[in-house]
């Protein structure tokens, strides 16, 4: 990514986004097409933390997914019938070619008949198989590591990590998935957070949250995601 971006890209206001990202697909849709994948992908955001927590907990946007950078093309070459286009700053590019592309890490899969977006990629930094941090390239953690799976073999990023990047700018559902997953967290997921937080985000307060209620045991939570 690129600290650049290229000139043009459409601005789509929010009542056209939410229209046109009802249709998102749910983790499993995008597992059955992603399957035996080489590149190592994992549902990310609020849906991660839902697989985690073994249910659909509340209504989602959209559904995001995290990919090496490198092994986009891999993920991109399984949906042949539809389009990409390059996400940054509040601006689209349609069929988003290599500028777009090398000045974004996000992009939205598109259904060129309907125009609805299907799924949110994020093409994330790496080193090999070593998955890099966006907001503090000093962190830096194998991808085997990192990579959780729900009871039914969908991947997903480990909640510690989905809440780090939520913590930057909480929205009110950010606030509401931390505390839903607070109490599942275990001692070892509590003090990676708080470590992570001071070292990204110093001073957070969830950091006083962390180190306040009692943590859950370890495995106490893993399940199949379900309608609620």
């Amino acid at each position: 990514m690129t600290d650049i971006l290229p000139p043009g890209g459409a601005v789509l206001d929010a009542g056209e986004l939410e229209a046109r990202w009802a249709h998102a697909w749910r983790p499993e849709q995008a597992a059955e097409r992603l399957a035996g994948l080489r590149a190592p992908w994992c549902v990310a955001a609020g849906w991660a933390l839902d697989l985690f927590r073994g249910a659909q907990t509340r209504p989602h946007g959209d559904l995001e997914i995290a990919v090496p950078a490198a092994d986009f093309a891999e993920v991109r070459d399984r949906f042949p019938e539809y389009a990409w286009d390059a996400v940054g700053s509040g601006r689209i590019w349609a069929e988003a070619g290599p500028g777009p592309l090398a000045a974004t890490h996000q992009t939205w899969l598109r259904d060129p008949a309907t125009g609805h977006f299907l799924l949110d990629t994020f093409r994330e930094p790496h080193d090999g198989t070593t998955w890099i941090c966006r907001r503090d390239e000093t962190l830096r953690l194998p991808y085997e590591e990192i990579i959780e799976r729900s009871d039914d073999e969908i991947p997903y990023l480990a909640p510690e990590l989905v809440l780090l990047f939520k913590a930057k700018e909480p929205r009110p559902k950010d606030e509401a998935d931390f505390a839903g997953v607070l109490p599942l967290l275990d001692r070892a997921r509590r003090e990676r957070l708080s470590g992570w937080l001071e070292r990204v985000h110093p001073g957070h307060p969830w950091r006083a949250e962390l180190s306040r209620q009692p943590a859950s045991p370890a495995g106490l939570v893993r399940g199949q995601v379900r309608e609620t």
